[in-house]
């Protein structure tokens, strides 16, 4: 295969050039769009929804996305289109967290020149691995003529079938074309058909419509004047958000029939679905952007500190907490808030030295005792160790992460005037980080936002900055007593049972799985509709695939318009100017 990838035609080389300059002007276009600030106007009129299981659903819609696809979602399509024996290790474009999460802000997302290069690489390598001697005679559907000269009919039958997959839609005829034109001359210049469907797949791989999700609207025939998502791109939006890929063949089927469209229809397809092992693998990719487990590829711990905060633990604890997530509300289809107060999980080798437990091969599930301080997902390694200083533990970050995270509240950055010197070096009378923090409260600029995150994160103190239990910090007994919006507790568990039992934890979930599924940040005029996905929330006791299908059933999932949404204003939890400082 050296042939193909180092004498591939000019024409390919041209090919890709330009899909790369379309790649780039459209993501600009699209990046200057989302940064407009108009804000969508809605019907407030209300009309019964496919979902409305609670009441009557509000009418709405959502902005028509043209975002980028992740890594991960381009790799779970390549898995299903040729199976999970193709591999692509580049890394994509980052993304900007946009409303707390990554799958929002890759809507606002650019792409340079250099990364471009990457994906023409990405490209290049799936390519080729799809049409070697190892994988050619079971992923190309037909046999050529002949193996060193052209064959318009086998490679035409190739790049239609793949082209409908990986673009979402049908291929247009004059598309096509080009594709089996460019095979053609690529094969007869390098003497290889394969050579030659190589470089056309590449090409295909490569364009803007294969890298990026571009929806596309249509006039609603059931409601004038209103504007939905046409089938193939409610197919896209269902897909990358349940399954965190490209749609399978059945719904590309759902959707050129029509069947999306009905009540009917989309339920029957949106069952399928959620039954899917495939949920999995969606529902991992929505949680690991929740919790902002991207922050883990750079978390590192002071080796002479946390000795067993090893590398390979910070692997784990991001697999812990996904795994117990998973098994909780997939799984076992179990109430979300019981997340903050449950005792099982699963403990791997790594992990099991830090929570001091005896160590087993692989990884096992495992419950904390009744007794045991381990109560919920803010109580393992992945929370405790991701939200904390290399040496050392700290309230701030651990309060800060709680608001953010699980209550969906902004909390201010700090001031750039703030003076640290009090706290980073401390006088050695200092023992413990309740008395450190409690510096910032005899700073008027520092103490309005400290006293919204310390009593939460000082409950966890309990655990050090690698999420190791202990009772005392040099020497000095820790006192892990707290509160949260009123609510005071003696300890962690105390914390948990708070969390648990603050309504605004299922309501930051139910605004964070809108926004994923839709690629959407929240608009101030989506009230009534998460007023109504809150209310179905609670109805059907907290269970997430209930809160998943009355999303995507509801009529603001489908109907859209062209323009961005005015992102609502952050709820603050102070009128503080000052933010927390990092203690």
């Amino acid at each position: 295969m050296r042939l193909f990838r180092t004498e591939r035609s000019q024409s390919v080389g041209a090919i890709s050039a330009t899909l790369a300059k379309s790649a780039l002007a459209v993501v600009a276009t699209v990046a200057l769009a989302s940064c407009s600030g108009q804000a969508v106007q809605k019907s407030a009129s209300i009309k019964p929804a496919a979902s409305a299981s609670v009441g009557e659903a509000p009418s709405g819609s959502t902005a028509r996305r043209l975002r980028l696809i992740t890594a991960e979602q381009y790799r779970n399509t390549l898995a299903y289109v040729f199976g999970p024996s193709i591999t692509i290790p580049s890394a994509f474009a980052p993304m900007t967290r946009t409303d707390g999460l990554l799958g929002v802000g890759t809507s606002l997302a650019g792409v340079t020149a250099s990364q471009m290069e990457i994906y023409q690489k990405t490209a290049a390598t799936a390519a080729a691995q799809v049409v070697n001697e190892r994988n050619r005679y079971f992923l190309v559907p037909c046999t050529p003529n002949a193996a060193d000269a052209a064959d318009d009919a086998c490679a035409r039958t190739f790049l239609a079938a793949v082209g409908r997959l990986v673009y979402r839609r049908p291929l247009p005829d004059d598309r096509l074309n080009e594709y089996v034109v460019e095979a053609n001359a690529s094969a007869t210049k390098l003497k290889d058909f394969y050579a030659g469907l190589g470089a056309a797949l590449e090409g295909m791989l490569l364009s803007p419509r294969v890298l990026m999700v571009s929806e596309r609207g249509e006039p609603d025939p059931a409601h004038a004047g209103q504007q939905r998502l046409d089938g193939y791109s409610l197919a896209s939006r269902l897909s990358f958000f349940l399954w965190n890929a490209a749609p399978d063949d059945l719904l590309l089927k759902a959707a050129a029939s029509g069947e999306l469209h009905t009540q009917k229809g989309l339920s029957k397809t949106v069952d399928r679905m959620l039954a899917s092992p495939r949920l999995e693998g969606g529902m991992r990719a929505f949680f690991d952007d929740m919790f902002a487990f991207d922050s883990f590829d750079n978390l590192a711990k002071d080796g002479q500190i946390y000795p067993v905060f090893t590398g390979v633990a910070v692997q784990d604890a991001r697999e812990q907490t996904l795994r117990t997530a998973i098994d909780h509300l997939v799984t076992k289809d179990k109430d979300y808030r019981d997340l903050f107060t449950t005792r099982s999980t699963f403990i791997s080798p790594s992990l099991a030295t830090i929570y001091k437990l005896p160590t087993t091969p692989g990884w096992n599930a495992y419950e904390f005792p009744a007794d045991s301080p381990r109560m919920g997902l803010v109580t393992q390694i992945s929370f405790l160790a991701g939200h904390a200083h290399p040496g050392r533990s700290s309230p701030t970050l651990r309060g800060k992460a709680l608001r953010e995270i699980l209550l969906c509240q902004t909390v201010p950055r700090p001031p750039a005037n703030v003076d640290f010197s009090a706290v980073e070096n401390p006088s050695s009378t200092i023992k413990t980080q309740r008395d450190r923090v409690a510096l910032h409260l005899k700073n008027p600029v520092c103490a309005g936002c400290h006293k919204i995150t310390d009593p939460m994160g000082l409950a966890l103190e309990n655990f050090d900055g690698a999420g190791q239990f202990r009772i005392t910090e040099k020497g000095e007994a820790i006192d892990a007593s707290g509160s949260l919006d009123g609510k005071e507790f003696k300890d962690v568990t105390g914390l948990a049972v708070a969390l648990h039992d603050h309504p605004q934890v299922p309501s930051c979930l139910v605004k964070r799985v809108f926004a994923y599924g839709t690629g959407s940040p929240i608009s101030s005029d989506e009230q009534q509709t998460l007023d109504y996905l809150n209310k179905s929330f609670a109805g059907g006791g907290y269970r997430l695939k209930n809160l998943i299908r009355t999303v995507v059933l509801s009529s603001a999932f489908s109907t859209v318009s062209d323009n961005s949404p005015a992102p609502a204003k952050s709820a603050s939890t102070s009128a503080s100017p000052a933010a927390p400082t990092a203690q």
